[in-house]
């Protein structure tokens, strides 16, 4: 880290000036000092150091020596996140060239130390536009260049590996969607084998019944040719039966007349006889 410790002493006279300057050349005063006592603070106690720097800055906000100084202290205790905003402070208000290149070379080192190469790039590219002559931040440059790169490779790496898991996922995926529908399929034409083998049942059952059909329908036939062979009466003529119910009839007829006839004789009375039919 390159350390930029400024020391103001200032001899003047506020003769001439306006109260404003009065009050900012004192306020600047205040703080430089309060900067130098901390430059000699930094290396044996930290704490003290950090509040006579935070002091110098309550004086004045823009105090660069303050703001850069706090930057390196952070830095050299680890602190990368509050000394990159140090430094990046330090990089805008600064108006001079080196101060410029100061803070954006250790912008750079923060940066690296966080493994942002890429951005650390553009910071050492900054410090050299500001002075092109420094080798050690030409130096660091190409570490980082080199540092970036691999990074690059690496995360190209990871991608191609991400489409390679994702390709796989996917070929898993259709794999999956193809047994699927293969099992779907093939419960589906299970399914209907199965109904084939209800109807093939149904029909062999029909096929059982029909030989029955075809016995009761040569029964019924058996049965009607024997009822043509019977003796037909023919018109106007009866039929065996019907004479043997007629006779039966007559003597029925016959056999009351003739109990009455008895009756009636016994009784003295002459009756006289006819014949129903």
């Amino acid at each position: 880290m390159k350390k930029l410790v400024i020391f103001v002493i200032t001899c003047f006279s506020f003769l001439g000036f306006s109260q404003e300057n009065k009050e900012r050349l004192l306020a600047e005063k205040k703080a430089n000092n309060y900067v130098y006592e901390a430059n000699t603070l930094v290396s044996e106690d930290f704490v003290a150091a950090e509040m006579e720097y935070r002091k110098a800055l309550s004086k004045q906000s823009d105090n660069i020596a303050g703001m850069y100084n706090l930057g390196n202290s952070y830095y050299e205790k680890g602190n990368f996140d509050e000394a990159l905003y140090r430094h990046q402070q330090t990089a805008k208000l600064a108006t001079s060239k080196d101060a410029k290149h100061r803070a954006f070379h250790n912008m750079g080192n923060v940066l690296m130390k966080n493994k942002k190469c890429a951005e650390a790039v553009e910071a050492y590219k900054s410090a050299l536009r500001n002075n092109p002559a420094d080798d050690e931040t030409r130096y660091n440059l190409g570490i980082a260049k080199d540092c970036a790169k691999q990074q690059e490779d690496e995360n190209k790496d990871d991608e191609n590996k991400d489409d390679k898991d994702n390709s796989d996922d996917k070929k898993d995926e259709d794999k999956e969607n193809k047994d699927e529908n293969k099992e779907n399929q093939d419960d589906k034409k299970d399914g209907e084998d199965k109904e084939d083998e209800k109807k093939d049942g149904e029909d062999k059952e029909d096929e059982k019944e029909k030989p029955e059909d075809k016995k009761d329908n040569k029964n019924k036939g058996d049965k009607d040719k024997e009822e043509q062979k019977k003796p037909q009466p023919k018109p106007g003529q009866l039929s065996p039966q019907q004479i043997k119910s007629l006779l039966e009839a007559m003597n029925n007829q016959e056999k009351k007349v003739q109990e009455k006839m008895n009756a009636e004789k016994k009784k003295g009375v002459k009756v006289k006889t006819e014949k129903d039919w």
